[in-house]
């Protein structure tokens, strides 16, 4: 592994998502979105759902997280734990968008206790996660270089 890589794994309870060497990483944690470089220091935070961004030799590689934990070890290397995290490309837009319509009907039109209102505010927010990151995936696969030509 070059010095100037990290070697990224993101693991779902289903399978390994990712096992490949990046430039940086971006992620979206209860801190506030943060970025891994090489050399970073060892830590541990919580992710929040949200945009997670792969950079390697320039292109980005986009991903829906719908929460996990991350780790990042000395040596450049990062874990990914995730609950659920999809690529762009992966994502059924249609899906997502039928999902979030379900909990913003349900958080209107229902009343709630505490507990089934933060789980209707974690599906909506998912989904909205969700619906950005198909929609940036389509963005740029329509304007990439190759298309306008």
């Amino acid at each position: 592994m070059s010095e100037k890589k990290l070697k990224l794994k993101i693991v779902t309870p289903e399978r390994v998502l990712l096992e490949s060497e990046v430039d940086s990483l971006s992620v979206p944690t209860q801190m506030g979105e943060i970025t891994i470089l090489p050399h970073h220091i060892p830590m541990v935070a919580n992710l929040q759902p949200g945009e997670m961004k792969a950079v390697t030799d320039g292109e980005p590689r986009l991903m829906a997280v719908a929460g996990g934990v991350i780790e990042v070890r000395p040596g450049n290397e990062i874990v990914v734990l995730a609950d659920a995290a999809e690529e762009a490309h992966m994502i059924d837009l249609k899906r997502a968008e039928e999902a979030r319509g379900r909990a913003r009907r349900i958080m209107s039109e229902q009343i709630l206790n505490e507990e089934e209102y933060a789980a209707t505010a974690a599906s909506l927010e998912k989904s909205l996660a969700r619906i950005r990151v198909a929609q940036k995936g389509k963005y740029r696969k329509i304007h990439t270089p190759e298309s306008i030509q």
